[in-house]
């Protein structure tokens, strides 16, 4: 990080409506507390596999909750998140072909990775698109101003090995910190990690950092 500026992880993956909430906030928050903001697009399902976590809304009274949660927290946050009462649907949709797509912009255009992740969440919470398909994807790509010769050389380095395994390292980085779901937010400060699950824990960061 920046000297003064503390390096602020952001570890999440487009199929989590909870990271879209910690993405948009943190965004709006770089400049106000003076943070370093990095973008880390990882792989929920490996981490739910690796902690033997299971999504909240497989408990019933969790699930009707979360419903309530989300429709208030995007009120708050102002975030166009529209959650269908079949969300549970929508929770086993895999987004693997999505995160890779993310890590190859990742390495070769990173300055698209917020615009993209965006527009993935809207496509998949507000439009509630199928994002594995990769026509779908590619509409996210055009959408954000991704030509479609650089975009079809991204959707050809989803299956490579280089891709696979920045998503794979990156999903581990994020166990190593102590991650058990996403959003996981790590701030580095003071010369160790501090690690904050979720997007309601925002304004402790802020107080830990010293914002």
């Amino acid at each position: 990080a920046r000297m003064g500026r503390t390096l602020v992880e952001l570890f999440y993956d487009v199929v989590s409506p909870y990271s879209w909430l910690g993405f948009e906030v943190l965004c709006r928050y770089q400049h106000i507390w003076n943070i370093d903001l990095r973008f880390r697009p990882a792989f929920l399902g490996g981490i739910m596999q690796a902690t033997g976590n299971k999504p909240p809304a497989m408990l019933p009274k969790r699930g009707e909750y979360m419903l309530k949660d989300m429709k208030r927290m995007a009120k708050y946050y102002q975030v166009p998140l529209q959650i269908s009462d079949d969300f549970q649907r929508l929770l086993g949709t895999p987004s693997l072909a999505a995160m890779r797509f993310i890590t190859a912009v990742d390495m070769t255009q990173p300055q698209y990775v917020e615009p993209l992740s965006r527009e993935f969440w809207i496509r998949f919470w507000s439009q509630h698109e199928d994002i594995s398909q990769s026509e779908n994807i590619l509409s996210v790509a055009r959408q954000v101003g991704l030509s479609s010769e650089l975009t079809q050389k991204l959707l050809e380095m989803i299956s490579s090995p280089a891709v696979k395994n920045r998503l794979k390292e990156t999903t581990e980085e994020a166990l190593k910190y102590g991650a058990f779901g996403m959003p996981a937010v790590v701030a580095h400060f003071n010369g160790e990690p501090h690690l904050f699950f979720g997007s309601d824990r925002l304004e402790l960061l802020g107080s830990v950092i010293g914002k």
